[in-house]
């Protein structure tokens, strides 16, 4: 900021690299591993020692790809001194891992923190059990984009936030997730949980959640849209609508946020999510505070695979004390998972009114109408 006038180079967009980053142990050989941790760690210099996954031929292909080794077990992946573990694990798996690391150890999980919130309360205590220094892999916290508008609205360009549009309208490549085709909770569990829990850092914790999720007849993922309202009270509008299933063509799809201040705005597209995992450029554009036109801040990356890198920074310099905050800490990582969990019970509760309360309401209503018209 120079003299009251907004200059985008002043935002920051990255995350401080650790002095003396400490290998990384990686469990899981699943495309997020190849398409964006590998990728990320390469792009920032951090050293991987290896990684193991049950299916050792699918872990052998991958660790041959990028050069590592591929542990035959998880004893021998476990018994690394000095090493950050990283787990690329579906959520039901977690915990099993989480057990077998040594007391003390430091480790990046996989988002979600389990499969729901029990499993993310059990993660919790082993976590608190064994001393870990555990963070949740909640990236999108750590765009370039997102680094750049927390510090926009920390600076108050944008005012006082009053309102947050979430806007998709996309087609989403969900068989690259083999094991999504079959879970019960997708599209809030896997995805949009990125974004309430973005929502949480901008905006802290909601007083309630109204929420719908549910699937689509050309398939059989069990949700691929959602529509969810956040309770913040009498002054922020906080709203999501998402549908993964627009296979209609570029034209119209959409992936974006519309973040509004009392003094000024700020647009974001997603690029990633548009033709995934190739994706599209991230934009970001800031209607600043006393200014008069849009902005656009030029990015230094984009979500994947930038994000990973400064997410796994942030660890990396915690565990040698050069951060004093784990961002996205189990402690809080678990606040996310109950926002989760909140709009998964709106979701299976009925509408208010229902159908048969709308018509006792009416009639009721009309009744005491007549009654008193009676009386007059």
């Amino acid at each position: 900021m120079t003299d009251g006038v907004f200059d985008p180079a002043w935002l920051s967009q990255s995350w401080a690299k650790p002095s003396k980053p400490r290998p990384i142990v990686i469990f899981g050989a699943g495309s997020i591993v190849g398409d964006a941790h590998f990728p990320a760690y390469g792009k920032a210099g951090f050293p991987v020692a290896g990684l193991f996954d049950p299916d050792h031929a699918k872990a052998e292909k991958l660790a041959a790809n990028w050069g590592v080794t591929a542990y035959r077990s998880i004893e021998e992946a476990t018994s690394i001194d000095g090493v950050i573990f990283d787990l690329a694990t579906p959520p039901a798996h977690h915990a099993g891992v989480l057990r077998a690391l040594p007391d003390g150890a430091v480790a990046l999980i996989q988002k979600p923190m389990g499969s729901d919130l029990s499993e993310a309360s059990e993660i919790l205590e082993i976590c608190r059990a064994k001393k870990l220094k555990a963070a949740v892999n909640f990236q999108l916290r750590f765009a370039p984009m997102m680094l750049a508008l927390k510090d926009a609205i920390a600076r108050s360009w944008l005012g006082d936030v009053v309102d947050f549009d979430a806007w998709l309208a996309l087609a989403t490549p969900w068989q690259l997730w083999e094991f999504l085709l079959k879970a019960p909770r997708v599209e809030i569990a896997m995805h949009s949980i990125h974004y309430l829990d973005l929502i949480r850092q901008l905006l802290g914790d909601p007083k309630g959640v109204h929420a719908k999720t549910l699937g689509h007849p050309g398939h059989k993922v069990a949700q691929t849209r959602t529509s969810a309202i956040l309770d913040y009270g009498d002054t922020v509008r906080c709203a999501l609508s998402i549908n993964h299933d627009h296979k209609f063509g570029r034209k119209h799809q959409a992936c974006e946020f519309r973040i509004c201040g009392t003094e000024g705005a700020a647009y974001l597209k997603l690029g990633l999510n548009l033709d995934y995992p190739r994706g599209e450029p991230d934009i970001l554009e800031i209607y600043p505070k006393g200014g008069s036109d849009w902005v656009t801040v030029p990015l230094v990356g984009e979500w994947f695979p930038d994000a990973f890198v400064g997410r796994m920074a942030n660890v990396q310099r915690y565990a040698s004390g050069e951060d004093a905050e784990l961002v996205s800490s189990v402690e809080d990582a678990w606040s996310t998972m109950a926002l989760v969990e909140a709009a998964y019970q709106s979701s299976a509760a009925p509408a208010t009114p229902d159908r048969g309360e709308a018509l006792t309401w009416s009639r009721l209503s009309i009744s005491r109408i007549t009654r008193s018209a009676r009386r007059a």
